[in-house]
């Protein structure tokens, strides 16, 4: 019973947006029949690799063997099991198979921002931006205490941003604890984008600091694996007819456009951006991804 009522006050802190509520035993069993009954719907729906999965109308992901994708409606309701909420951007997760360290996922998301100019890429400092990112974190920290959720910190860069004008891949990671300093091993978020004609896709690995360096390397070959559809690649831009974004590269990184623009909801959603899955696994989240992904790497041995 002891594990169950963890269980329910682990589940209950993370919910971004849900109010607190104490953790009685219909709860903590109800959670944990929800993460069961995800956990299985996930299964029968993986999608196993060597395959094509298309991604909204924008793109096309050439998914390599040993790794399994699952689509958004069964993800998501994964990810709220786990205590966390998708969006309208959030296409699906796509996961290790046979790996024999199963314990990292990524996030796959659209977001039709319109065409983001990259010519800030060219001039932006490392450092700037990622005191910009503490920022944007500290100022979001009041609201999170608010909800309960434990204060972040943002410490290092895990891999300066850089941006490959060729491809128009955008790379970068940054670690955050929790600001009481009580995590040892803290999640890492290593974020990928690749700009498109209409907007950008993102597949974000979720691993941790001890983990990045091996598991980074799945990351940059699911990149590469994505393709935009004929039409709807950076360069099939039409300056005359297509939306531009409201703001530029950087603000992908750091939060530069919610800060000019003022608005704490963009503000928010750039910081979320990359701790969405910080904050679960801050609190200990990241043992239930670990725990469903070995429980199913199991079941296929």
């Amino acid at each position: 019973m002891r594990s169950l009522n963890r269980l329910a006050r682990l589940l209950s802190c993370l919910m971004l947006f849900a109010p607190a509520f104490a953790p009685a035993q219909d709860t903590a069993n109800a959670n944990q029949q929800a993460m069961h009954a995800a956990s299985e719907a996930a299964r029968a729906a993986l999608v196993r690799g060597p395959k094509s999965i298309p991604l909204r109308d924008q793109a096309t992901l050439g998914l390599p063997e040993h790794y399994g994708f699952i689509p958004q409606a069964q993800a998501a309701a994964l990810m709220r099991a786990m205590g966390n909420r998708t969006g309208g951007d959030f296409i699906g997760l796509i996961v290790p198979l046979g790996a024999e360290r199963a314990d990292w996922l990524v996030t796959v998301d659209y977001s039709a921002s319109g065409y983001v100019k990259d010519d800030d890429a060219k001039h932006w400092d490392a450092d700037k931006l990622l005191q910009s990112l503490k920022d944007g974190t500290e100022a979001a920290n009041e609201e999170r205490t608010q909800r309960g959720i434990p204060p972040l910190v943002v410490t290092r860069w895990i891999e300066p941003p850089s941006y490959e004008a060729a491809s128009h891949h955008l790379v970068w990671s940054a670690e955050a604890k929790l600001k009481n300093g009580t995590d040892t091993d803290p999640t890492i978020n290593y974020n990928t984008y690749l700009l498109g004609r209409e907007g950008y896709l993102s597949l974000d690995l979720i691993t941790s600091t001890s983990g990045v360096a091996a598991d980074k390397q799945a990351a940059h070959e699911l990149l590469a694996a994505v393709k935009f559809n004929d039409g709807k690649g950076y360069g099939d831009f039409k300056p005359s007819t297509d939306k531009v974004a409201a703001f530029g590269l950087a603000a992908l990184v750091a939060g530069v456009a919610a800060k000019k623009l003022g608005l704490l909801a963009l503000l928010a959603a750039t910081v979320v951006k990359f701790t969405k899955v910080i904050v679960i696994a801050a609190a200990g989240g990241l043992a239930l991804v670990r725990r469903w992904l070995k429980s199913r790497a199991a079941r296929q041995a």
